[in-house]
């Protein structure tokens, strides 16, 4: 199995189509296609803060479950724009009022048709992709080798917001534990959610959120090469968004 899993795009659609073009992907009818039969997976915050969340929606969404030539798992931003799509009651900020004004400038139809893609590609994921036999997993915000094969809330919350202590940072995000330092299995994680200024290398973890919507870059890493390749962003770099680890 031949992958390239990208980081948090966040409505960075220049960037994915770039670091696709990278990669080796030649875009025909509007998706990415490798004359390889590599796949593309996606770690999830696909939308919010960038400019195009909704173009990043429509075509992961045909990749994923109309041409099933592709794999994703949602992140947090995921599961707040779906819960909004439905109809539940939450807060439009951090990031999502970007999203939010994209859909609310669209007329009924395609509104529709944006909550609906996005409804079906949310409810038909898994909460951490296992694949190649389960030599690489794919979450959003990491996984513990003992929540892998499990799917109870406990193992969404980590999944979805990393392994967090329940107290707060001074600017706000949660405090989260450096979990990849403990893990000591022999499948490769590749997660996504903390911003490094470099993609992170430890345990047989990887984190691949270079920051592409806070002006650092987008990367990709190539599967089973365990090669990360990158474009850099057209967004303004805002320094206090990546953390750096001892």
């Amino acid at each position: 199995m031949k992958l390239d899993i990208i980081g948090d795009i966040h409505g960075c659609f220049d960037e994915f189509e770039a670091l696709t073009k990278k990669l080796g992907y030649t875009w025909i009818n509007g998706l990415p296609i490798h004359n390889e039969k590599r796949q593309l997976a996606f770690v999830g915050d696909l939308t919010d803060r960038g400019p195009h969340s909704l173009k990043v929606i429509d075509v992961v969404y045909k990749l994923v479950i109309q041409e099933k030539n592709a794999h994703y798992v949602p992140g947090n931003h995921c599961n707040k724009l779906y819960r909004f799509l439905v109809g539940n009651k939450v807060q439009v900020t951090h990031g999502l009022e970007t999203t939010v004004e994209e859909f609310e400038a669209l007329d009924h139809i395609n509104k529709e048709k944006v909550r609906n893609q996005f409804i079906n590609l949310y409810e038909q994921a898994p909460l951490y992709h296992q694949l190649d036999e389960g030599n690489v997993v794919i979450a959003h915000a990491g996984i513990r080798q003992d929540y892998i094969g499990r799917s109870d809330k406990k193992v969404k919350t980590f999944v979805l917001y990393g392994d967090i202590t329940g107290k707060n940072n001074l600017d706000g995000t949660p405090e989260r534990r450096d979990w990849a330092k403990k893990y000591t299995g022999s499948a490769w994680i590749v997660y996504g959610h903390t911003p490094v200024k470099e993609p992170r290398t430890i345990n047989n973890t990887i984190n691949i959120d270079t920051g592409a919507v806070f002006g650092g870059k987008l990367t990709a890493l190539r599967y089973p090469e365990i090669e990360t390749v990158s474009v850099p962003s057209s967004m303004p770099y805002v320094e206090e968004k990546f953390r750096s680890f001892d």
